[in-house]
């Protein structure tokens, strides 16, 4: 069998015909360069800003908070409760039992501040230390959160006293996530003997991943809560999810903003063609009159819209990519959220969504060019 070569004609003319136009092509395109910018653009600018978004808060999606329930009549977590807690998070995390309390610390110079006062012997666990060093296990002195030891004017090796006692200060911890209920700025880590009650308040579990956070919360349900509500489970995880869902409906949002711009530029093409069709039909029913198939009528005008569509989808993605590495150049972004692979994902729906609203543009005027009797033609 022979090869078809007839689609290579047809793009040929297509070409010609683009380019005895070429105001009116270029103007054409321009309006799917539009679509497809403000498509793959809306979509990356607000997917980077979900990905940013999980980098900065994901390790917060690992974190499951304890503490006694509200309607339970307990103020602090049992022997039992704590037992549990670690039995459901053994091989998928840590528990870290908190004691708390508030307390006026006083410190260099006289100066004093109201913090809240954490008991642990597992700090690093839930903090690290921008000054100073983070101990495994926590024996003696303080650690302090870095707003207070400023407030108080304190540093590493400085004393600072609290309930009339002396804690010298081993460690300035780094500021935390907002969102976290351990709020580290304002607060004072002391080893649990330092507490006269061993009451626990809460429990935080760090999970090995978000998934394990999940089971671990559902474990705990039904181990703490299976007649009545003992404790309070709070999933951070959850709020990573509302977060996940916000930034989904936004580049829904987004995206449809950028597809009416693409349709709009639809509308342009199908009015080209519909133009030159009208402008052509003396040669089209020349053509038809010297046997020319309807067929080949048809392919050369849809391959004219197709034109459209991949050359201004093509400028559009240029642009886009342009656009995104101007956001890292201008914005406190990370390069590797740039070039996550989901962007890459906006620029083929965008291209593919402008070829095919080219085509469909096209289509009719390509069809009522194919189906031109070519007596009537000539005579108009």
């Amino acid at each position: 069998m022979r090869p078809d070569f007839s689609a290579f004609p047809a793009v040929l003319m297509a070409i010609r015909n683009l380019e005895r136009n070429r105001l009116r092509s270029v103007l054409a395109a321009l309006g799917i360069v539009i679509g497809v910018l403000a498509i793959a653009t809306l979509g990356i600018f607000g997917n980077v800003l979900q990905l940013a978004a999980v980098e900065s808060l994901g390790g917060l999606g690992n974190q499951v908070i304890v503490s006694p329930a509200e309607d339970g009549g307990g103020e602090s977590l049992t022997a039992r409760d704590i037992a549990e807690i670690e039995r459901a998070t053994e091989g998928r995390g840590t528990a870290v039992p908190i004691l708390t309390n508030g307390a006026s610390v006083e410190g260099t110079g006289g100066a004093s501040g109201f913090a809240t006062i954490y008991g642990t012997d597992q700090p690093a666990e839930l903090f690290s230390a921008e000054a100073g060093r983070m101990p495994e296990r926590h024996r003696q002195g303080a650690l302090v959160g870095s707003s207070l030891a400023d407030e108080l004017g304190v540093q590493v090796g400085s004393v600072v006293e609290i309930s009339g006692n002396s804690y010298r200060v081993i460690a300035i911890l780094a500021p935390g996530e907002d969102i976290s209920p351990i709020q580290p700025d304002d607060a004072v880590v002391l080893p649990e003997s330092a507490f006269t009650s061993d009451d626990y308040d809460q429990v935080v579990i760090r999970a090995d991943s978000s998934a394990d956070a999940r089971d671990v919360a559902t474990d705990l349900r039904d181990r703490l809560n299976a007649r009545e509500d003992r404790v309070s489970i709070f999933e951070l995880s959850s709020i990573l999810d509302r977060i996940d869902e916000f930034f989904g409906l936004l580049n829904q949002f987004l995206i449809g903003l950028g597809a009416v711009s693409l349709i709009v530029a639809g509308v342009a093409i199908f009015n080209v063609m519909l133009m030159s069709t009208t402008e052509r039909k003396g040669e089209i029913g020349l053509l038809r009159a010297v046997g020319v198939q309807k067929r080949d009528i048809l392919r050369t005008l849809v391959v004219e819209a197709t034109l459209l569509g991949v050359i201004g989808g093509f400028v559009g993605v240029l642009l886009s990519i342009a656009a995104a590495l101007l956001l890292w150049y201008v914005a406190p972004i990370s390069l590797s959220i740039i070039l996550a692979p989901s962007n890459g994902l906006y620029l083929v729906v965008a291209f593919g969504f402008g070829v095919v609203i080219s085509l469909a543009s096209g289509l009719y005027p390509a069809w009522k060019a194919a189906n031109l009797e070519p007596v009537e033609a000539l005579r108009d």
